[in-house]
């Protein structure tokens, strides 16, 4: 497989990726603010590699609280880029989703690979279960109760209390179509990226789509084993490889193996 097509391949994985955090659901109420684990500023970066290759660099960054429609709505971006000098790859997912109960009120996608640019924006009305696009001729669509986007979904998930042997199954993705989603907690080990050496929970989430979260995938994802649940690393066989995320650095606060 040459360059190009490996770089193709990763960008169309790392938008699945955030599609994974994408898919989401469960009945019980998010944790108080002062208890999540997750604050305003938080700032994560990764290195993604395609089996062995560099391609880019990654960043989960949960900017501030803005009002949206009236309400108060964490900011959060996710943000990949790289390439090589023949094919670049520069996505951006943007969430705007209320600070209570964490469901979504707009969403953006921005991708920009090699030739192609897609700009999606959506305005999520939980109050009426309803989303719509900008675009005038776009009829408004029924929605989740409480929906989750891409993005909100990765910080959603940091709130669930994930024990090694359950399943979680999800329902609340602003496409319902795209529901449910399944979260197998597999196991805790201990894990070594470039951030450092730390305890971590291992999941196994699979999504009704095609991509490294599909129903045949071999997908796992590893969050750090303490109250903070940061994405530590994520790894995806495909038939033509792996696709790997690693965190580099947090400018919050982890706690090392020990």
């Amino acid at each position: 497989m040459g360059k190009l097509s490996r770089v193709r391949l990763v960008g169309g994985a790392v938008g699945a990726l955030v599609a994974t955090g994408g898919a989401t659901t469960l009945a019980a109420q998010p944790a108080p603010s002062a208890q999540r684990p997750f604050s305003v500023g938080e700032k994560l970066t990764y290195d993604v590699r395609f089996g062995p290759l560099k391609v880019g660099t990654g960043a989960l960054e949960l900017r501030g609280i803005v009002p949206v429609r009236g309400e108060n709505a964490y900011h959060a971006v996710f943000r990949i880029k790289g390439g090589t000098a023949f094919y670049k790859v520069d996505d951006t997912f943007e969430s705007w989703f209320a600070t209570d109960d964490l469901s979504s009120l707009r969403f953006h996608q921005d991708q920009n690979e090699g030739s192609k640019e897609r700009l999606k924006k959506y305005e999520i009305f939980p109050e009426r279960q309803t989303y719509g696009t900008e675009n005038p001729g776009d009829a408004e669509q029924a929605t989740s109760v409480n929906p989750l986007d891409d993005a909100s979904f990765m910080y959603f998930l940091r709130t669930v209390p994930l024990e090694v042997g359950k399943t979680y199954t999800f329902n609340r993705y602003f496409k319902p179509d795209r529901n449910p989603i399944t979260i197998r907690v597999v196991r805790k080990e201990r894990v070594t990226v470039p951030a450092g050496t730390f305890d971590a929970v291992v999941l196994q989430p699979t999504i009704k789509t095609k991509g490294i979260f599909s129903e045949g995938g071999k997908a796992e994802v590893w969050l750090s084993d303490d109250d903070r649940r940061v994405l530590l690393q994520l790894k995806s066989k495909l038939s033509v490889g792996s696709i790997n995320l690693y965190l580099t650095s947090s400018n919050t606060a982890l706690a090392s193996a020990r």
